[in-house]
């Protein structure tokens, strides 16, 4: 039965394309249940360029039909991401990708459009990156490599075989917020109360109030809805204020978290995850009070280099990030896709602003003063310690066996992955539309 409508969803799929000359969009692939269209197919052509192997039209519709599988899977898994996860995300990987680009608008100019759709489309993206890589790992969870499995494995490898490792660089950082005064807090909560009068009174809508104010481009969008999520899934003050929310019709009292200043409204409770809304306000800060924190850091980095104390010792007791303020201010690489926590970053995976300035400094260096972004989207003061830097080379068993392990689990995992991939193809149903599956695919398996 279930077959006979996913069939029948299917010629209707078919039925729905555009014909003849003037196609404008086009399902070209179904798997499952799922199309994909032409549409998907030439919008990440443009994004990704010439950094894809081989045809896009092969190349990118087997991608999509691989991520496919694993969404089917995480939602027979049920396996989830809630709107709050996603936002996080998509604000990190935004913030990424506008310290990369200098700006709001220059990152707009080189995408070739507006922020709105930027967002909307890294939603997407990132939510099924996120169910992907939940899927792998919860297929992957128990396999483990143990020493001698990675010895054997490199025992009679070629030197000019071992994997290579670009150049690598370990960074304390100490970061100091630039003072907000009083005046413009309690303007930000005066504001954020007056909203909150105006839903208790019927005024207006709270999501229309969050489509038009809330700082939180992801949710305002949804008109400040979060979707479902747990108490861990967010800033444990937030959390606390919203999970202690009962009735829909309340607005909660302004609550501060580390992304700014939020007014909640509950939407509904389901088992230990809740759904609400929220509108963010983050204070604007004066320009002479991020002078005055760049010369506050600029007295601290002397005073270090005149040994009055160290960076560490600067970083844990001055420092206002407090990511790595207990670690003396050593920055932490967490890998994505492995949940791998290492402090040794590959020039392009740190911030960057970081990056642009440990490029040209020496071991022991401290930088001068300068702002960035920070993960909360938040402009911040910092200086930076280049502590190591690991040139380019060949790894040994001796020096790198860390990660000549995590290259071995990799690889198991990778295999196992495939595997799956090939097993998933043989019990789905797969159509894809003449002309579009003449391809050497990476797996065979897409045309029966």
């Amino acid at each position: 039965m279930k077959r006979l409508i996913c069939c029948a969803l299917v010629s209707m799929l078919w039925t729905a394309s555009f014909s003849q000359n003037d196609v404008v969009d086009e399902v070209v692939w179904v798997v499952g249940d799922e199309a994909i269209l032409r549409s998907d197919v030439e919008r990440l052509r443009n994004d990704y360029g010439n950094t894809i192997k081989g045809n896009p039209y092969c190349a990118i519709p087997e991608q999509l039909a691989v991520q496919k599988l694993f969404l089917h899977q995480a939602e027979l898994d049920s396996i989830t991401a809630s709107e709050g996860e996603v936002n996080q995300y998509v604000d990190a990987e935004i913030n990424r990708r506008v310290m990369m680009a200098g700006s709001k608008e220059k990152l707009e100019e080189y995408m070739r459009m507006p922020m709105t759709q930027i967002r909307e489309e890294l939603t997407e993206l990132k939510r099924a990156e996120l169910l992907a890589q939940r899927v792998t790992q919860q297929l992957t969870k128990d396999i483990k490599v143990t020493p001698a499995e990675v010895r054997r494995h490199y025992k009679d490898m070629p030197e000019d075989s071992l994997p290579f490792i670009p150049t690598q660089v370990e960074v304390q950082i100490l970061v100091q917020h630039p003072k907000i005064t009083r005046e413009e807090i309690e303007r930000v909560k005066s504001q954020l109360r007056g909203w909150s009068e105006r839903v208790t009174s019927g005024t207006t809508s709270f999501s229309a109030l969050a489509r038009m104010f809330s700082q939180d481009e992801g949710s305002a969008r949804q008109g400040g809805d979060l979707g479902f999520f747990g108490k861990a899934d967010m800033d444990p003050a937030f959390s606390n204020v919203a999970f202690s929310l009962t009735d829909p019709r309340k607005v909660s009292k302004v609550v501060q978290s580390e992304f700014g200043f939020h007014i909640i409204q509950l939407i509904e409770k389901r088992g230990d995850k809740i759904r609400a809304r929220h509108i963010l306000r983050r204070p604007e800060v004066d320009p002479k009070d991020i002078e005055a924190c760049l010369a506050r850091l600029d007295s601290i980095s002397q005073d270090i280099k005149d040994e009055r104390f160290t960076f560490d010792i600067g970083a844990r007791e001055i420092s206002d990030d407090k990511d790595t303020r207990n670690n003396h201010g050593l920055m932490v690489n967490t890998k994505e896709s492995t949940g791998e926590r290492t402090t040794r970053f590959e020039m392009g995976e740190l911030p960057g602003e970081i990056s642009r300035i440990v490029n040209g400094m020496e071991i022991g260096e401290i930088s001068k003063p300068f702002t960035m972004i920070d993960s909360k989207g938040r402009e911040v003061c910092a200086i930076v310690k280049l502590k190591n830097r690991i040139p380019a080379h060949r790894a040994s068993i001796t020096e790198d066996f860390q990660i000549l392990k995590g290259a071995v689990e990799e690889q198991k995992r990778s295999e196992y992955i495939q595997k799956w991939i090939r097993e998933k193809q043989k019990s789905t149903y797969i159509r894809i539309k003449q002309g579009w599956g003449e391809c050497e695919f990476m797996y065979p398996g897409w045309v029966k």
